[in-house]
């Protein structure tokens, strides 16, 4: 009778751990609603974000698109306009990564979009497989322990935006669309700190990516009740850039273009800018005033 008893207790005890357990990583109501249902933060639950529609683009003619110029830029995250980019509650790199690691949209090495990626070789982009010495205070003795490290997006403070101005002759319109978009990666010298290079991690074809982006909330700063998302940021240019590079025959950068010398970069920021002023003064010069 005791040990009936006693089996009693230990597996009363053992249903309320789990009990107790399972209340700890879920809070279900009588009626079945979720918490969140129940308890907003706000006025009212936020649905329209998740519900507005992104415009298709115009379909172009090739004969109608006389006239076209590849584009790519930079957009550093440390500029005070891009901060939406590094916001701790949702960084960009961390959507892009999402995207990739979920196949929700197709990722590539280069940025001509003809070498996909496969979900191994994202992830050895994603993760790097390193040795620690670990000190074990039991034996007193350091042991070896392989570890893998994530890409931290604190990690990620650039990104390459690739876009094609062309002009449409039918619409008699100047107009410009971004191709792809890529995180860039610094990598530095282990024992002196100095950056060796920087290289683009993948490669995310923006027209598919579109609708996703529309889904991921951007905090307004001016208006809490008025929300932006990704897709607003793109498509209005709400983000600060400098242009790198432009279409050309032996597809040069600016920086191979000017370096080696004291003023290389205010040199590169004066031909980024002149880049800017011809393709304003072309589609001005288009029309007779």
């Amino acid at each position: 009778m005791l040990k009936k008893n006693l089996f009693f207790l230990l597996f009363l005890g053992l249903g309320f751990s789990l009990t107790a357990q399972q209340d700890d990583t879920q809070i279900i109501t009588e009626s079945g609603t979720p918490l969140e249902e129940i308890y907003i933060d706000g006025i009212v639950k936020r649905e329209l974000i998740n519900e507005a529609p992104i415009l298709e683009y115009d379909v172009v003619r090739e004969a109608d698109a006389v006239w076209e110029r590849k584009i790519w830029r930079i957009v550093d995250v440390r500029e005070k306009m891009n901060i939406p980019f590094r916001s701790p509650k949702a960084p960009f790199f961390n959507i892009l990564k999402e995207l990739a690691e979920n196949g929700d949209v197709a990722v590539f090495k280069d940025e001509f979009f003809r070498e996909p990626m496969t979900i191994d070789e994202i992830e050895k982009t994603l993760y790097r497989i390193d040795t620690t010495t670990v000190f074990d205070y039991d034996t007193y003795e350091e042991k070896i322990t392989v570890v893998r490290n994530d890409v931290n997006w604190n990690d990620i403070k650039q990104f390459r935006i690739k876009e094609i101005w062309y002009f449409d002759k039918e619409l008699s319109v100047m107009d410009s669309r971004i191709l792809g978009i890529s995180p860039i990666l610094d990598n530095y010298d282990p024992t002196t700190g100095e950056l060796k290079y920087s290289l683009p991690l993948f490669w995310i074809y923006y027209p598919e990516a579109r609708e996703h982006f529309a889904r991921h909330r951007i905090q307004n700063d001016y208006n809490d009740i008025a929300p932006l998302n990704w897709y607003d940021i793109f498509e209005q240019r709400y983000f600060a850039s400098y242009i790198m590079k432009r279409s050309n025959t032996l597809d040069l950068r600016i920086e191979d273009l000017y370096y080696g010398y004291d003023r290389e970069g205010i040199d590169r920021l004066m031909e980024s800018e002149k880049i800017k002023a011809e393709l304003f003064n072309f589609e001005h010069d288009l029309w007779e005033y």
